[in-house]
């Protein structure tokens, strides 16, 4: 379970002496650092990195970190707000001892992720994890609120190296085929011993669609600690890649062409231990509170794409009739739609039912994409949004007019038409307060100049190994 309270300097009760024992724990196990994560406004997972025997120390009062990442873009440059992205200050990064795992991928490292707070113990406005924690929170004291979240991990897999920052599939065997699982079956097997040690939950790990595309799947979490086991599959999943002399890339395109890499967010809402999802009396069992929550979700979709597809690349994977849901459009079990509803199996659907939002990458920041789409779902539910009719089959095919009476109709076709939907969803920027709404536009718009007058195939090849 995630901690869901605030770091405090000196450390949170009992925390330095749980770091003590855990630092003398993990030394015994032959681990000498402790790798501390966040992920930044473009999407980039960044670290510092302590000696195990200083774990005490970070637990107490943090390890300093500049403020001025949060306008880092994603190839290192740097962008201003009013606030963010000057050389001045400094915060201080927090770990989550509940949340810390021995890395079995990176022998003598163990991971954990961190809260960053001001220098005078306060929280970091720009924090993307405390964003997501605090509306976690939110939720329950005013809604009587929890969730469950998933967020599942595709990537391309290449062989390493290759020639000028080519991507060279590492098989070509078909989509979902026995072949590519028996040709890369030591891989697969070490990643999952990899993740049982560190005690992730698998669900489900096989070949996906395009050349060389795998797909993990873990099960469902509080939101938090579902945002921090996505950064933690990531680390894993790239360094039983390198053991293997491949490399894994998570960008939403690696070729200008063809599916490229998702990262769905599944999604519950639970009160007093009900899924709001199942056993009730609107469509497939949704409860009204239900309904009007992926309502809120659906209506709010154009604005989020700028969070939860916010890369030049995105855009190349963002396609009709690629089952990645570019169109305002919600229905059972249908995969081009940009909300699907999964009901689950019989028997299992109290437990299992949920939305799926698949206008989602992985250059996303996973606190940032979760964070804004239950913002979206309360707002619908405060105001009892009422949710249209359902599309069945591909989205694209409908005509004109009955797209409209569906409300259906395309996400934004590029980066700079999801920031002005971004600009005028003044929920959305309320929900992430000033200055991360403003980091949030100041990066995208960074990426849209670093790629001014680029065609796809250059896009594609920029962004191929950033995230």
């Amino acid at each position: 379970m995630t901690t869901l309270a605030d770091p405090l300097p000196g450390g949170r009760p009992g925390e330095v002496e749980r770091a003590t024992a855990l630092a003398a724990e993990l030394t015994g196990r032959g681990v000498h650092g402790i790798v501390l994560a966040y992920v930044d406004t473009a999407g980039v997972g960044r670290v510092k990195t302590v000696p195990t025997a200083k774990l005490a120390s970070a637990a107490a009062w943090g390890v300093g970190m500049s403020p001025v990442f949060d306008t880092f873009l994603s190839d290192d440059s740097i962008v201003t707000t009013d606030v963010l992205g000057s050389p001045d200050g400094d915060l201080r990064l927090y770990p989550d001892l509940t949340r810390l795992a021995f890395l079995s991928g990176q022998p003598g490292w163990a991971w954990a992720p961190v809260d960053r707070v001001t220098q005078e113990g306060e929280r970091h406005p720009g924090c993307s994890r405390t964003f997501l924690r605090r509306t976690v929170v939110d939720a329950e004291r005013r809604h009587g609120l929890t969730f469950r979240a998933g967020i599942e991990i595709e990537w391309s897999l290449g062989l390493d190296p290759a020639p000028d920052g080519a991507f060279v599939p590492a098989t070509t065997a078909p989509a979902y085929s026995a072949a590519r699982q028996v040709e890369l079956s030591d891989y697969g097997a070490e990643l999952l011993s990899a993740l049982a040690t560190q005690g992730v939950d698998v669900e489900q790990f096989h070949p996906e669609y395009a050349a060389g595309q795998f797909e993990l799947s873990v099960s469902a979490l509080d939101p938090v600690a579902a945002a921090d086991l996505s950064v933690l599959v990531r680390q894993t999943v790239r360094a039983i890649s390198q053991r293997h002399g491949l490399r894994a890339s998570f960008s939403p395109a690696v070729l200008a062409h063809g599916v490229g890499n998702g990262g769905h967010i599944h999604l519950s809402a639970w009160r007093d231990g009900a899924n709001l999802h199942a056993g009730g009396d609107r469509r497939y069992g949704m409860t009204a509170d239900a309904e009007s929550f992926a309502a809120g979700v659906l209506a709010h979709l154009p604005a989020l794409t700028a969070v939860t597809a916010p890369s030049p690349a995105s855009r190349l994977r963002l396609q009709p009739s690629q089952w990645a849901g570019v169109f305002t459009a919600w229905g059972r079990e249908t995969r081009e739609a940009a909300v699907r509803i999964v009901t689950g199996t019989a028997g299992l659907r109290a437990r299992s039912a949920n939305l799926e939002v698949k206008p989602v990458d992985l250059a996303a920041n996973p606190y940032l994409a979760l964070g804004c789409l239950i913002a979206a779902g309360l707002d619908g539910l405060t105001t009892a949004a009422v949710l249209p009719e359902e599309t069945t089959g591909d989205p694209a095919h409908l005509g004109a007019p009955e797209a409209t009476a569906r409300g259906v109709r395309r996400l934004p076709a590029s980066l700079a038409e999801s920031v002005t939907e971004f600009r005028a969803d003044a929920q959305l920027r309320a929900a992430l307060g000033p200055v991360l709404a403003d980091a949030v536009i100041a990066v995208r718009e960074g990426e849209i100049a670093a790629v001014a007058g680029l065609d796809d195939e250059r896009i594609a090849a920029a962004y191929r190994w950033r995230y």
